[in-house]
């Protein structure tokens, strides 16, 4: 029963996207995903709960609050319904992976290039960065999928620990700068500046990122060991003779980019062509997008089993993600109905004026950092805010207050445990999005220090 709510969910949500001059599909939309909370009530647990029945709370106090109809508390359901259907139909994409036997070719060149798990870390987060610079959330399961059987074969302590964390923080890094960033496109909207006047500094900030989360797993000496060994490794391997290995075919990675490339080039495309959302396309885009890919790898039989099973097995274990998004969903809307956003802009507007600009870009980060944690998506959290920022003081730098929002969205990324990025890599790894925040802590910490430093060099600059 659950499974069909969560299907039915997913595909009205589809239905009222691309038809929508009928009045009748949001309306369903509603309806299903309030029944699809409701259905989970029965199989959430722990803190997934708690939050979820304090939106659910809260949400209605708000409606009951401003005095609207009855038909509020149904028609408030659904909107984070576009979230749900994303981060449950982008594994999908990993199939062709799986089929492929790419991931046979990474090991491949992983055993025969990489010494050491700290190479190994870095080479994954290098994977899940250019994975992410085209294809956003399909980087996910991508770089999951093509780089963890590998890891069998380096002393790595905690493998889901690992992963988790290299492929997150290499996934977070191009969100600061790439074009098909649903958060880039919000903010440049926000503040109304010319990409290509901020994207250096994105740029030297995102790259700078990267480096910090390599030095945290002390990389340029393991690198240099290695490389040292390596070298005496080989001189060895080759007094000794030839010796065994096992064949691979590197250019069939060339697969992998080709791949990307091509969906990226898609959804640019028809982001052009069509008034649909980015979120939308890619969702729209997966199944055909990946069923094509197996078709020409010869794999189209097991795709069709492989969706099946998704759909049969997969589903049904987000009861968490669809409890805890839908219900955030109704809290949002809850709060537009109601008018308490409002009251937000009003808080921050406030703080502004208190503070001072340059005081103020120190807390700005913070903000999406922190409502990440009451389910609020950066792109909501700073839409919020937006209107206080509206003012001639802070547009004096407008580069800094571009950057200090964008890069205040990373941590968010990095630890809200209820946005897309920890709760796909949640369902691909089977841990819940808190221990996965957890892990991400040290790393997130130093990236704010380092932020705060950069944004008030820039200013003085």
């Amino acid at each position: 029963m659950i499974r069909f709510l969560y299907i039915a969910a997913i595909f009205s949500y589809i239905l009222a996207t691309l038809f929508p001059r009928q009045e009748l599909f949001p309306f369903i939309v509603s309806a299903l995903s309030m029944l699809a909370v409701i259905a989970s009530l029965r199989s959430v647990r722990g803190l997934a709960l708690a939050f979820g029945l304090f939106f659910l709370i809260g949400g209605g106090i708000l409606l009951l609050w401003s005095g609207a109809g009855a038909t509020h508390y149904v028609t408030s359901f659904g909107e984070m319904i576009q979230m749900v259907t994303l981060f449950a139909l982008i594994p999908i994409l990993s199939l062709p992976i799986r089929y492929g036997s790419y991931a046979d070719e990474v090991r491949g060149v992983i055993r025969k290039k990489i010494k050491g798990p700290a190479q190994l870390y870095v080479l994954t987060s290098v994977v899940s960065y250019f994975f992410s610079s085209f294809m956003n959330l399909a980087a996910l399961p991508m770089a999951y999928y093509s780089i963890s059987p590998s890891v069998q074969g380096y002393a790595v302590q905690n493998k889901k620990q690992y992963l988790s964390r290299a492929i997150t923080h290499g996934y977070a890094m191009p969100l600061l700068w790439s074009p098909v960033t649903p958060i880039v496109g919000t903010v440049l909207y926000l503040t109304g500046i010319n990409y290509i006047e901020v994207l250096p500094f994105l740029l030297v900030l995102s790259v700078a990122g990267l480096i910090l989360d390599w030095g945290l797993i002390g990389h340029p000496l393991n690198y240099l060991r290695h490389r040292i060994r390596s070298r005496r490794t080989k001189k060895e391997t080759a007094a000794a003779g030839p010796g065994i290995e096992t064949p691979y075919q590197p250019r069939k990675l060339l697969h992998i980019f080709a791949a990307i490339i091509l969906l990226n080039a898609l959804i640019v495309g028809l982001d052009h062509l069509f008034p649909l959302s980015f979120l939308f396309l890619v969702s729209l885009l997966v199944i055909p997008f990946a069923y094509l890919w197996c078709l020409f790898i010869g794999k189209s039989r097991p795709f069709l089993s492989g969706t099946r099973q998704h759909f049969r097995t997969y589903i049904p274990k987000m009861q968490n993600q669809f409890f805890i998004f839908l219900s955030a969903g109704f809290f949002i809307t809850a709060l537009n109905v109601s008018h308490a956003d409002t009251v937000v802009t009003q808080w921050v507007d406030m703080l502004i004026h208190f503070t001072g600009i340059r005081i103020f870009l120190v807390i700005l980060p913070f903000i999406p950092f922190s409502l990440a944690f009451i389910g609020l998506h950066p792109a909501v959290g700073l839409a919020l805010i937006a209107e206080a920022i509206q003012s001639d003081a802070l547009y004096q730098s407008p580069v800094v207050v571009t950057l200090a929002m964008l890069g205040g969205a990373i941590p968010a990324f990095l630890m809200g445990p209820y946005n897309a990025t920890l709760g796909m890599m949640s369902g691909i790894i089977g841990e819940k999005p808190f221990k996965l925040s957890n892990w991400n802590l040290p790393f997130t910490l130093l990236y704010l220090v380092m932020l705060v430093l950069f944004i008030q060099l820039l200013y003085l600059l």
